[in-house]
């Protein structure tokens, strides 16, 4: 009976947490990619569609954000680099425009910065990611960047992959790739 009351009455008290989302600044936001093969490397940027960042009691404890894939560049404005990139050889953009990662949980490490634990879907496929961010409060912005390291075998983007054919020698394409993330998320 006491256990009954004193439940009742933490709920009185604590009618709920207060939940925000803060939403991406699409224009100050930043989104790089690398990818390396055997003979040299290319880099190139993707946009954000949209997204943001959620907060209970004033800490993180969500987000999802949305990578638009049509829009996949390369640095070195190669088209015909870019095209092989939307097309089925890789990320398929015209079935798969968009890639979502959405944040499961955010174990904020002082200094160290933010353990992340998230959800990636690419190309319909969703995997579980982890990686360090470092977020910091700076006014009436929150600052978020990270690199973060995905295998594109575990996404069936297979082109040029040793994981998938043999023989390649320097035509091969290095499963792993860096996403660079600059966010900038207005509060």
């Amino acid at each position: 009976m006491i256990q009954t009351i004193l439940l009742i009455g933490a709920l009185v008290l604590n009618p709920g947490a207060v939940k925000e989302t803060f939403e991406v600044d699409k224009e100050s936001s930043k989104v790089i990619w690398f990818g390396e093969k055997v003979t040299g490397e290319h880099a190139g940027t993707i946009e954000i569609k949209e997204g943001g960042l959620e907060y209970v009691d004033g800490k993180l404890t969500g987000g999802k954000f949305v990578i638009d894939m049509t829009t996949i560049e390369s640095d070195e404005e190669l088209d015909k680099l870019e095209g092989h990139l939307k097309s089925d050889d890789f990320f398929g953009v015209a079935t798969y425009p968009t890639a979502t990662f959405v944040i499961k949980e955010a174990i904020n490490q002082g200094p160290k910065g933010y353990n992340i634990t998230g959800d990636i879907t690419i190309k319909g496929i969703t995997k579980e990611i982890k990686f360090v961010a470092d977020i910091k409060e700076e006014g009436s912005n929150v600052t978020a960047s990270a690199d973060i390291v995905l295998d594109r075998s575990e996404f069936n983007v297979r082109y040029g992959s040793g994981s998938f054919f043999d023989g390649l020698g320097d035509k091969m394409i290095y499963d792993n790739f860096t996403i660079g993330v600059n966010l900038v998320v207005k509060k």
